[in-house]
């Protein structure tokens, strides 16, 4: 999508980070945007930092963990501008753990938000899209943790590989009805999911191990040095004009892409000259 004048974007996560800074660039293009976060004093400050409800801009509170809440938050969106174009599943929370010593509940926790969330958003929208037949742009966040791994953070990884897979899967069908699909896979931006931790279910009833604790502060110094939210919302926006597939946006994690070619092709050719021999 080229054109951003008077298309409508419903974005999730909307209230800082990313998600605000997508709803700046999206205003400043011209686009009609509603802004969606499940914390409503969040949203009324991002929504009067942006000059306030208008024509062009709306807010609703939203728990992606809900698809009834999302279903209410896209009748919202029809009520207010009679059409949706763009939607963006951004939100998302980070965890990390050790396996076998990992609340099954924030396991829960993190699946709800981190992929159901997108899932809820893509199923309940994407009939909303085809029905206009304008055509249409779904953004998934995902992150560069969807396509390389680190350890003591399984339950984040397992989500973003999911939404990188679901992704790519819906671009392949949704093409076919004019709807482009992008998955943002970015490393370190300037955000809060470094301390979205805090709202897991098991928060103030167990405590981080110290490599777990280790971690988590090398996560927050990452992030707190990390692109600028605005710099990362430009970038994907000019990656879906372009209609990729893939945003990324830190030169540093470039080589794990072919690190992780280079693995799978060696154990696929492992597997294939076993077969010859045997």
């Amino acid at each position: 999508m080229t054109n951003y004048i008077n298309k409508v974007a419903f974005v999730t996560g909307a209230a800082s980070g990313i998600g605000f800074a997508l709803c700046e660039s999206l205003l400043a293009k011209n686009a009609k945007v509603m802004m969606a976060d499940m914390n409503g004093p969040g949203l009324a400050e991002a929504i009067e930092k942006l000059g306030g409800a208008s024509d062009n801009l709306s807010s609703v509170v939203c728990d992606v963990r809900n698809p009834e809440s999302v279903k209410s938050a896209a009748n919202q969106t029809l009520a207010d501008f009679g059409k949706v174009h763009i939607v963006m599943n951004n939100a998302g929370v980070g965890l990390a753990g050790k396996s076998g010593q990992t609340d099954l509940k924030d396991w829960q926790w993190i699946v709800d938000i981190n992929l159901m969330g997108v899932v809820y958003g893509v199923e309940i929208f994407t009939p909303l899209i085809k029905s206009h037949g304008e055509g249409g742009h779904i953004l998934n966040t995902a992150s560069m943790a969807g396509h390389m791994t680190t350890e003591y953070m399984p339950p984040y990884h397992a989500t973003k590989f999911a939404v990188v897979g679901y992704s790519e899967s819906i671009a392949q069908e949704l093409s076919h009805d004019n709807i482009r699909v992008s998955c943002l896979c970015p490393t370190w931006v300037k955000s809060n999911i470094a301390s979205s931790a805090r709202q897991r279910p098991s928060a103030g009833v167990t405590m981080p191990a110290p490599s777990l604790k280790a971690a988590q502060d090398s996560v927050s110094a990452l992030v707190a040095n990390g692109m600028e939210a605005d710099r990362m919302a430009e970038l994907t926006l000019a990656m879906m004009a372009q209609g990729r597939l893939h945003v990324f946006n830190d030169p540093e994690a470039r080589p794990a892409i072919d690190i992780r070619a280079k693995s799978l092709a060696a154990d696929y050719d492992a597997a294939l000259n076993w077969m010859k021999t045997n």
